[in-house]
């Protein structure tokens, strides 16, 4: 499988191994590796500079993260094109990240086909999701009112998932370039719309939708 015109491609992930591994699948199909980010920020930044026709990009990177990048991305260029890789096949995950503006979502156990598919079907415009993705995000249908990828904004979703990952509200400000004081506002509004009132509800609610692992 081939992508045509010698596309040009950012990657963003924090595993250099796994980024010479994407080099390779992309440069041997055909298009051209432009730049690697290691950081949510270093993503946004290289994006702007570069100015890549597709981002691949992973949700879990230090800083900032994928869905907050790819909110700031999207945000600057309302046309980027965006292909998230990731180790997370929940659909809550893929949900969030496809409400977020991505254009693509496929799970790292994706085979390179897959992956390939995606960053052609971007290029164009067009959304493609992971076969193995798209059939939990059919099933998600059905899942409680509260289930996060449908109650939460991209980055209320973020701050959700540090919360449940134990993070504080000064380390999550941080993170996010935030004051300790919105973080706190949004904490308290996440709280309202998950109809959860205790760190330990909040942690249980990430568990069963996927958002962490137990």
């Amino acid at each position: 499988m081939t992508l045509e015109g010698g596309l040009r491609i950012l990657l963003a992930d924090d595993h250099a191994v796994l980024r010479a591994g994407l080099r390779r699948l992309f440069e041997s199909a055909g298009a051209r590796v432009v730049g690697e980010a290691e950081t949510g920020e270093q993503a946004c930044r290289l994006h702007a500079e570069l100015q890549p026709q597709v981002l691949v990009m992973d949700l879990s990177m230090p800083g900032m993260g994928g869905i907050e990048a790819l909110r700031r991305v999207r945000q600057r260029e309302a046309g980027a094109r965006v292909v998230i890789l990731s180790m997370h096949e929940s659909a809550t995950f893929a949900t969030q990240a496809l409400r977020a503006g991505a254009l693509g979502y496929v799970a790292k156990s994706a085979v390179a086909d897959e992956l390939i598919e995606a960053v052609r079907q971007a290029a164009q415009g067009r959304v493609f999701v992971s076969a193995a993705i798209a059939q939990r995000m059919a099933s998600s249908r059905s899942l409680p009112a509260a289930d996060p990828a449908t109650q939460l904004s991209s980055r209320e979703f973020e701050i959700f998932r540090l919360l449940a990952e134990g993070h504080a509200l000064d380390a999550i400000a941080a993170r996010l370039y935030l004051s300790s004081k919105t973080v706190a506002n949004h904490q308290t509004l996440i709280k309202q719309k998950l109809g959860v009132t205790t760190p330990i509800e909040l942690v249980r609610l990430a568990i069963q939708h996927g958002v962490v692992t137990g």
